[in-house]
C-alpha cells in the first residue's frame, strides 16, 4: 500500500505543475498547434506518407506524442534540479519514503503532465483534422510507456545535473534531437539509407511509430517490435534510476 509520504509527494509534484498550468500545460499545447499550422500549410500539398492518410493527419499523432514526451521529461528534471539548487531536496529525503516510492511519485506526476499536454494537443487538433482510431489500446500503451520512459530519464538528468546549465545541455543535446529526429514530421522511408539506420537506433522513433500505428493501423516497423524496444528501454532506465536513488547518488552527501 502507498504510504502517506508517497501520496503527499505525488500530490506535491502534481500540484507543482498544475499551479502554473498556463506555462506547463497550455503553452506546450499552443506550441504544438503552431507546428501543425506551419508544417501542414507548408508541406501538405507536397508530402504524402501513406496513400490513405493526408499529411496533416499523419502529423497530428507525432505532435501529440512529442509534446507528451518532452513535458514528461521536463517535469521530473526541472523539479529535481530546482530542489537541489535551492536546497529543499532535504525535505523530500527526510520523510519515511522508500526510493521506489520516490521514483514512482515523480514518474507518475510527470506522466500526468505529459498526458494532459498530449490530450490538450489532441483536443486542439480536432478543429483541423479528423483522425482514425484503428487500435486504441496501442495508443494508450505507447502513450503510457513513452511518458514513463521520459519521466525516468528526467529523474536521471535531474539527479546528474548540479546546475541549470547542465540540465539545459542535457535537454538541448539529447532530448531535443531524439524527439525531433524520430519521424514526427516525416516517414523514415523518405530518408537516405544512412539516416534510416540512425533512426532505427533512436528509441523515440519506436514510441512515435507505435503510437501512430494506433491511429491509422500503418507504421514503418511492426508495432510489436516497437513495443518490445520501448518496453526494454523502460525496464533499463527504471533499473538505472532506482540504482541511483538507492545509492543516493548526488542526493545525499
Amino acid at each position: 500500500m502507498p504510504t502517506g509520504a508517497f501520496a503527499t509527494l505525488l500530490y506535491k509534484e502534481a500540484l507543482r505543475f498544475w499551479k502554473v498550468g498556463f506555462q506547463t500545460v497550455a503553452a506546450p499545447v499552443l506550441t504544438s498547434l503552431l507546428y501543425l499550422l506551419i508544417f501542414s500549410h507548408a508541406l501538405a500539398a507536397h508530402v504524402r506518407v501513406y496513400d490513405s492518410v493526408s499529411y496533416t493527419s499523419f502529423l497530428v499523432p507525432g505532435l501529440i506524442m512529442m509534446s507528451l514526451l518532452q513535458n514528461a521529461f521536463a517535469n521530473t528534471s526541472s523539479s529535481l534540479i530546482q530542489s537541489k539548487v535551492t536546497g529543499n531536496i532535504i525535505f523530500v529525503l527526510l520523510p519515511p519514503l522508500s526510493y521506489r516510492e520516490f521514483f514512482a511519485a515523480y514518474v507518475l506526476a510527470a506522466m500526468l503532465r505529459g498526458l494532459m499536454v498530449g490530450l490538450g494537443v489532441w483536443l486542439g487538433t480536432l478543429w483541423f483534422v479528423e483522425l482514425n482510431y484503428a487500435h486504441p489500446l496501442w495508443i494508450v500503451s505507447f502513450a503510457l510507456l513513452g511518458g514513463a520512459i521520459l519521466a525516468a530519464l528526467g529523474v536521471i538528468a535531474g539527479i546528474w545535473a548540479d546546475k541549470f546549465d547542465q540540465l539545459a545541455g542535457f535537454q538541448n543535446f539529447i532530448i531535443m534531437p531524439l524527439t525531433f529526429l524520430s519521424g514526427v514530421f516525416y516517414s523514415i522511408h523518405s530518408l537516405p539509407a544512412f539516416w534510416q539506420g540512425v533512426s532505427h537506433v533512436n528509441p523515440v522513433f519506436y514510441m512515435i511509430d507505435g503510437f501512430r500505428f494506433g491511429f491509422f493501423g500503418l507504421s514503418d516497423v511492426s508495432p510489436w517490435i516497437s513495443l518490445a524496444i520501448v518496453g526494454s528501454c523502460f525496464i533499463l532506465l527504471s533499473t538505472l534510476t532506482l540504482l541511483m536513488l538507492a545509492r543516493g547518488y548526488k542526493l545525499r552527501g
